[in-house]
């Protein structure tokens, strides 16, 4: 059975028309007419990891609420997800001053929101990556053993990514390295500019890789590709003040989406890494 069969049959409706649709580097993206009227997006991968779509639909479910967009779920397949059309407006980085604000305001009260340890009661994926969200007591444990390591692991053994296991048990040792102690906070995971968007002006999140971590992950991924605006951290600030010394840690947390490329696009990204890690130590 195709994906369009069995999106007729989870929405009670006949697909009419199937249009491709820029997307990112991991999925097909589609924006579907049905014969009811309803248009909808769907993306959709031949061969994804078992869960992956389900739970990417257990990860927009539980950012819902705020000040900030999500698509709404309506129907999920082993190889496709069917979400609510949202026509977004240009690019999220040239929208001013004004979005930049209300997107820094919204990601403060996400974060927040909260969650109940650092990690999550399910694990997940970044991309077509497995995410591993057993809880761990702190966030320098959880950073180090449940995101670096199993990237860095897989980074050797793809031959993307030096040997750095002893490099990080001396990091896990650095714990002044990541700053004082916060709660865990709720995050997107993913959050680099192309899963930002707007629609009536206001932000939109797509494509999240959930779980309860520390709230500098989510602004150093944005600051990894594209930049911080002022306005977003002013804003942010307003909201709930960033502690001292996070501009210092942006390296330190953009490790994590360094070795996710370094696993899934090249080498280039796995000396990054080394490099990062060395400056660290």
């Amino acid at each position: 059975m195709t994906w369009n069969a069995e999106l007729e049959a989870a929405l009670a409706a006949r697909v009419v028309a199937v249009e491709p649709v820029a997307g990112g580097d991991i999925n097909e993206a589609f924006r579907v007419r049905l014969g009811d009227g309803r248009v909808v997006f769907v993306k959709a991968h031949a061969a994804p990891p078992a869960g992956m779509f389900a739970a990417e639909a257990a990860g927009l479910d539980w950012l819902r609420a705020g000040a900030l967009q999500l698509p709404r779920v309506l129907a999920v397949g082993e190889r496709w997800l069917a979400l609510e059309w949202l026509a977004l407006e240009g690019s999220p980085r040239s929208a001013g001053a004004a979005f930049a604000a209300a997107l820094g305001r919204g990601l403060a009260e996400l974060h927040q929101r909260g969650a109940p340890s650092f990690g999550l009661d399910r694990d997940n994926f970044l991309a077509t990556l497995p995410q591993a969200n057993a809880a761990a007591a702190d966030w320098p444990t959880f950073y180090v053993e449940r995101r670096l390591r199993p990237l860095v692991e897989l980074g050797v053994a793809r031959g993307r990514m030096p040997d750095l296991r002893g490099a990080l048990d001396q990091l896990a040792a650095r714990v002044d390295r990541f700053g004082p102690p916060e709660p865990p906070a709720r995050l997107h995971g993913d959050l680099w500019w192309g899963n930002v968007g707007a629609a009536g002006g206001r932000p939109v999140l797509i494509d999240p890789a959930v779980y309860g971590g520390h709230r500098e992950i989510d602004l150093a991924m944005l600051a990894l590709f594209g930049g911080l605006p002022e306005a977003l951290i002013a804003a942010y600030e307003e909201r709930w003040p960033l502690a001292a010394g996070w501009r210092d840690r942006i390296a330190l947390h953009q490790l994590y989406p360094l070795a996710a490329h370094a696993v899934l696009f090249g080498a280039g990204y796995g000396a990054q890494v080394a490099r990062g890690v060395g400056r660290l130590l």
